[in-house]
């Protein structure tokens, strides 16, 4: 039996360095993730689609979480592509769900907006997904909240983390 968490949320927040710093950053997925909690591994699996797309793809391994009796790790690929725009100071960074890697599908994007008045960004993510846990189904009500707490924890120290360092 498999129980699938759902995953959504969104964060909005402002931070003094400069949007093209903001963007270099997030922009080099390694470098981005390298701020976020709990990442076991980051693989580069490929660097273009079969259709010959930029945009590489990486797998996310994350560390197992959990209790002494049950233990889950969350395993899954994305797409990422971006632009950015130095006249206005707006771009983005999106990342698209590769099906069959793992057992979670995860997508989204942030969004890099230069701010009008004075130095500093103002930054959106955006995050969708869902987690497939091999579970019993009668364990649904229990695991689903704990998971989705989880998974809003680690974006929250994610933020945190690139607050951080981008001055805010």
């Amino acid at each position: 039996m498999t129980i699938t968490a759902r995953l959504d949320l969104q964060r909005v927040f402002e931070v003094a360095a400069a949007a093209p710093e903001v963007f270099a950053v997030l922009s080099d997925v390694p470098l981005s993730v390298s701020h976020f909690p709990k990442v076991e591994r980051l693989t580069c699996v490929d660097a273009e689609d079969a259709r010959g797309r930029p945009g590489a793809v990486y797998e996310w391994r994350m560390e197992r979480v959990g209790t002494e009796k049950i233990k889950i790790q969350t395993v899954y690929a994305c797409r990422y592509e971006s632009t950015f725009d130095p006249v206005t100071g707006r771009g983005t960074v999106t990342w698209t769900p590769v099906p069959g890697v793992g057992n979670a599908l995860i997508g989204g994007h942030w969004a890099i907006d230069a701010r009008a008045a004075g130095p500093g960004t103002r930054l959106t993510l955006v995050t969708r997904g869902q987690l497939d846990v091999p579970l019993p189904a009668l364990m649904s009500r229990v695991v689903s909240p704990i998971v989705t707490g989880e998974f809003e924890r680690l974006v929250g120290r994610y933020v945190e983390n690139l607050r951080a360092r981008f001055g805010g």
